[in-house]
């Protein structure tokens, strides 16, 4: 009789959340939903809204999305949590207006140890700027204002 079996570090890691959202992002809600008894690490980042591009002074941004942006960033998911020694991933991006400060982009894993958690946050970031068709129309304080690529 033939058993196989899968080890831990083979296993896909749990997405626990990933998605667009139009509420504000709570990333310390994010490294909660990526909790495993484990996992020995735990990396979070947030990407919030700067006062300044380029050298002008911003005061909010509006992010808008295209259609597929949920299933975008829900195979961004997919994809980092097949990465070696990691137990759980949860990704926001928020769309909306924004002011300064507010944050944008929520990422959260959860892995055995720092290192591949560090890893796979910033792949998520590096892969959300790649892939997310998700547009900026920044405000800026002269009143004017402007519609960047991807953020």
């Amino acid at each position: 009789m033939t058993h196989t079996t899968e080890s831990r570090e083979q296993a896909a890691a749990r997405v626990a959340r990933a998605g667009v959202i139009r509420e504000p992002v709570s990333v310390p809600e994010l490294a909660a939903a990526v909790q495993d008894r484990a996992a020995g690490a735990v990396v979070t980042f947030e990407g919030v809204v700067r006062d300044h591009d380029r050298g002008r002074e911003v005061t909010a941004i509006a992010y808008s999305a295209h259609p597929s942006a949920d299933e975008v960033i829900v195979r961004i998911a997919r994809e980092t949590a097949e990465q070696s020694g990691l137990r759980a991933v949860a990704v926001v991006h928020r769309i909306g207006e924004l002011g300064v400060g507010d944050t944008a982009l929520g990422v959260a894993v959860s892995a055995d140890h720092r290192a591949p958690a560090f890893e796979a946050v910033r792949d998520i970031v590096e892969e959300i700027k790649k892939r997310l068709p998700v547009w900026k129309h920044q405000l800026f304080a002269d009143g004017t204002r402007e519609w960047s690529g991807c953020a």
